[in-house]
């Protein structure tokens, strides 16, 4: 994943590929990472269900190669990140009122 992109594939524990659509991303001071919280591509098509939104750290890659998502470590990472997507959902309805 690059920043900026807006599509990204993951790859889940059993080695299948899935394309999701990158929500937003931030960075952050206090934990010194990069985050991204994406979704299944296809979830937004079925309005009956809730959309499972996932989040990850991001690690930028060496000039010219790909970065690496990795695992949310600590309780304290996701109270933020939870923080985090509360104030972007809360702007989202806010835009589209």
């Amino acid at each position: 994943m690059e920043h900026g992109e807006k599509q990204i594939t993951v790859v889940d524990e059993q080695g299948n590929e899935q394309l999701c659509e990158v929500l937003f991303t931030f960075e952050s001071d206090k934990f010194n990472k990069s985050y991204v919280l994406y979704y299944p591509l296809g979830a937004d098509e079925n309005d009956e269900e809730e959309i499972e939104i996932h989040a990850s750290a991001f690690l930028p890659g060496d000039e010219g190669q790909e970065g690496e998502l990795k695992p949310i470590e600590t309780e304290e990472e996701w109270d933020m990140i939870e923080e985090m997507l509360n104030t972007f959902l809360d702007e989202e309805e806010e835009d589209g009122e």
